[in-house]
């Protein structure tokens, strides 16, 4: 009966430890990258649509460590923002950089720094750097944002931490070794 045990067991903890290893995988970082693309294509479109099909319904959204909004004040606050800035003739840029990127398949969490580039109308550039950290949830075999919080933590964080953070598609560095 013990041998018939260990039978059991070692096979049963042999799937349950691939399971878990190989939620980290480059396909879950690839598809989670279709959903920064939709969030960058956003910023450059100015199209707070594409903000509502990435974010869920239950998100929760921190801004600069001093407002908590729901996702319909979250979206209104795009939309307005998104609004003024066709109006002034800004365009924009963001792009992300990360330090962290775990997930297990169904939940993930992605920590990094963002730089958002404004060009005014009189073609005057200025960059804006925060740090972020984003929970998605995959929904529907779609991952969304349910938490979002980001800081310029008192205007230190910049380029030199921006550029420190690694490159959206440098997969190898989240990937975990089996």
């Amino acid at each position: 009966m013990k041998k018939l045990g260990r039978l059991i067991c070692i096979p049963l903890c042999i799937i349950l430890f691939t399971s878990q290893s190989s939620g980290q995988s480059l396909d879950n970082l690839k598809a989670i990258n279709q959903t920064w693309e939709k969030f960058y294509k956003a910023f450059e479109s100015l199209d707070y649509k594409l903000l509502q099909d990435i974010h869920a319904k239950e998100l929760v959204r921190v801004s600069g460590g001093k407002r908590i909004v729901n996702y319909d004040t979250c979206m209104d606050n795009y939309k307005k923002s998104f609004e003024r800035t066709q109006k002034k003739g800004t365009s924009n840029t963001i792009s992300l950089r990360f330090f962290e990127r775990v997930n297990n398949g169904s939940m993930a969490s992605e920590r990094g720094i963002y730089k958002l580039t404004r060009v005014e109308s009189t073609g005057e550039t200025k960059s804006y750097y925060g740090q972020f950290h984003v929970v998605l949830i995959k929904k529907d075999n779609i991952w969304k944002i349910v938490m979002d919080y980001d800081s310029n933590e008192g205007n230190t964080i910049g380029e030199e931490a921006y550029l420190r953070a690694h490159a959206i598609d440098a997969f190898d560095k989240f990937i975990q070794k089996q």
